[in-house]
């Protein structure tokens, strides 16, 4: 069985005196691996995003700083830390185009967000300025804490996941807005903080607030990695299919 090929869109790493360089935690990697597929990274390039994602059976959307809230329109909040520009337009490009395309997609913390924004939704800039919650959503990476969500029925989250209340960790001030029409909510947390989102007419075009690549002994995380994989197996058939049969040796043969 063809391993999927799975992008993931990198990040940019600016320091000062040294060459600015693309890279991806290897934790999502590691969890791709895990799942059976093969990892690439995409480094910034948004102007080959459309036709590199071709060549691709999925494409990961990972964590990172924040977005700049000039893409939807509003202020920046004192607060907001931008990923590097190169990023953000790579990957909402990225983000668009796999879903026009049908790509399966996976969006993870910064990820969901950039799905949101890409399709036209908002982002709440600072959820300690803007909620009144006992939940430490902004905890350090070094130690996440947790928390529980609220999986909503009905969802292709939770056919994956097979439960309606998951414990997961948190790392992430900001958090989605208004919610762009094509896309519905999956999960949130205890105080409505949304914590996953999906287009119900694609295959698979799914993020999730939490890092699930940081969940190693979770058995959601191998299934929400795992659904993933399979999905971009099934979208790599479908692409060889359609090749196939739309090639000249197959239009000659005779019925």
């Amino acid at each position: 069985m063809t391993k999927p090929l799975i992008g993931i869109g990198s990040d940019v790493l600016r320091e000062e005196g040294e060459r600015d360089r693309a890279f991806v935690y290897t934790t999502y990697v590691d969890s791709l691996r895990r799942a059976g597929a093969v990892p690439v990274l995409i480094p910034p390039q948004p102007e080959n995003a459309a036709e590199l994602i071709d060549d691709l059976d999925g494409i990961l959307l990972a964590g990172g700083e924040d977005c700049d809230p000039a893409a939807y329109g509003e202020a920046r909040h004192p607060s907001v830390e931008p990923m590097d520009p190169r990023r953000q337009v790579n990957d909402l490009t990225l983000a668009r185009a796999a879903r026009e395309r049908g790509i399966p997609t996976l969006g993870i913390c910064l990820g969901v967000q950039v799905m949101n924004v890409a399709a036209g939704g908002t982002l709440i800039q600072d959820i300690s300025s803007s909620i009144d919650t006992d939940i430490d959503h902004a905890s350090e990476p070094a130690d996440r804490h947790r928390h529980e969500v609220l999986i909503e029925s009905g969802t292709h989250l939770a056919g994956i996941l097979g439960a309606r209340e998951l414990d997961v960790n948190s790392s992430h001030h900001q958090a989605i807005g208004r919610v762009a029409d094509a896309l519905r909510v999956t999960a949130h947390a205890p105080d409505g903080v949304v914590e996953g989102l999906e287009d119900p007419a694609h295959p698979f075009y799914v993020g999730v607030q939490w890092h699930p690549e940081d969940m190693v002994r979770d058995e959601s995380a191998s299934a929400l990695f795992g659904a993933f994989v399979e999905a971009a197996r099934k979208y790599s058939e479908q692409k060889k299919k359609a090749s196939t049969e739309m090639s000249p040796l197959a239009a000659a043969r005779p019925e």
